[in-house]
């Protein structure tokens, strides 16, 4: 099968064969004798782009991507076994809190996360803020924390969905980003060679996500819900706010410190809400009865955190950072403050400024080789709605490097905006998807 038909079939509007999409898949996994070239594989992708996929297109892209490597079997690992997965945003630190909640009410975790890249933070460099936290678990060692705890957070392997990190590497120097069927095969690929039976999805909305409109939002929710349950696996979505940093905390280490208060019971509001209704949902896919009684059962008695502790333990990390955060790294040398100009109200911090500002404190990356600092950060100490007073600390930004910070300081400035009225309260939670 010749790559330039595949391409004007898609480029002319056409519909994909399962041949079609199976010749492109296998190209993209390195199979040799392909006859395909990058150059193949970035005209299909634009292409795509440009015109779009069906419903069915999408499915099999998705099941094909999965079939290109490993698909993990935990049929014999008694238990139901869900996850969740995030679009991304700032401060989402969702993950460290209700793996573990889930996992104390029943259900097995076997958690395949990213990491950060741009103003968008990822759970496996929060996860390595933690000394010694491995998250490159084999098979075996998935299984063994599976067993032992119920949890197991890890980065994907080489032998999962290979394709997905060809085509995703040149999607990321095309523009071609942004398709709603390239993103749906490329999460759920990864999900589906998991082994588990259900997914539980947010999908961000606003300036610090990836979808900047609730339009966009939901038709990628749409999608992902549509395309996992063709492909046999139970999947919800939910579309959640990320105009504005969720928690107080943004920065690896810092989110894991709020992440361990909330399980604690000490988290702020709007983080332990999210957390609790996300994890309720996977339990209810677990089949478990009373799920979100359950859930803020295991918040209350400290089961949540046990299993965290557990689960640190257990993947090689040091558990007494639960009691002594200063094994962390923080706090970092150097502390400037944003302050209030005047007496009034915060009314607005833009996530995607305070996410761009972390990153280039040395936060996060620009490019997926760069190194990061876990343990600088930004602690939000007003957030919007909440009253200040004319020189109260409204941002804490802590860092090392007095060059990157003073780079990132124009962009810490422009992220707070003050009023004389609070402003109107939104939720959180704005839609679902089932």
């Amino acid at each position: 099968m010749r790559p330039g038909d595949v391409i004007q079939t898609k480029r002319d509007g056409g519909e994909l064969s399962r041949a079609q999409i199976d010749a492109f898949v296998r190209a993209a996994a390195r199979t040799e004798g392909s006859g395909w070239e990058p150059y193949h594989l970035t005209a299909l992708l634009m292409a795509i782009y440009l015109n779009g996929m069906t419903a069915a297109e999408t499915a099999y892209l998705t099941q094909a991507m999965a079939d290109s490597g490993t698909r993990l079997d935990l049929s014999d690992i008694s238990g139901p076994k869900v996850d969740k997965h995030s679009t991304g945003g700032v401060g989402d630190k969702t993950s460290l809190i209700l793996g573990p909640l889930a996992a104390a009410c029943g259900v097995l975790v076997p958690m395949m996360s990213g990491r950060g890249l741009g103003h968008s933070g990822g759970t496996l460099d929060k996860l390595e803020a933690i000394p010694g936290f491995n998250v490159n678990l084999s098979e075996r060692q998935l299984r063994d924390a599976l067993a032992k705890v119920g949890l197991g957070m890890m980065g994907q392997t080489k032998d999962v969905a290979p394709a997905d990190k060809t085509l995703y590497a040149l999607r990321d120097v095309t523009a071609t980003v942004e398709s709603i069927p390239l993103i749906t095969a490329s999460i759920l690929s990864k999900k589906l060679s998991e082994g588990i039976g259900g997914l539980v999805m947010d999908v961000k909305t606003g300036r610090g996500a990836f979808m900047k409109t609730r339009a966009r939002s939901r038709e990628l929710a749409e999608s992902i819900v549509r395309v996992g349950t063709a492909n046999g696996l139970r999947t919800t979505a939910m579309i959640t706010a990320m105009d504005a940093p969720l928690g107080r905390y943004v920065g690896n280490a810092l989110e894991v410190i709020e992440s361990i208060e909330t399980l604690k019971g000490n988290g702020p509001p709007d983080l332990t809400e999210l957390s609790v209704k996300l994890a309720a949902r996977m339990v209810e896919l677990a089949g478990i009865a009373d799920a979100e009684a359950k859930v803020r059962a295991a918040l209350t008695s400290g089961a949540g955190l046990d299993v965290f502790r557990k689960c640190i333990e257990q993947q090689g990390g040091d558990p007494k950072v639960i009691d002594e955060y200063s094994r962390l790294g923080v706090p970092t040398p150097s502390m400037v403050p944003v302050k209030a100009p005047r007496d009034g109200y915060v009314t607005d911090i833009d996530a995607e400024k305070v996410g761009v500002a972390v990153r280039d404190v040395g936060g996060g990356r620009s490019r997926a080789e760069d190194k990061i600092d876990h343990s600088v950060g930004i602690v939000i100490r007003a957030k919007p709605g909440e009253q200040v007073r004319a020189g109260d600390n409204v941002l804490e930004v802590w860092f090392r490097d007095d060059t990157k910070f003073a780079a990132a300081w124009p962009t810490i400035g422009a992220a707070v905006t003050f009023g004389d009225a609070p402003p109107s309260p939104e939720p959180l939670i704005l839609e679902e998807i089932t």
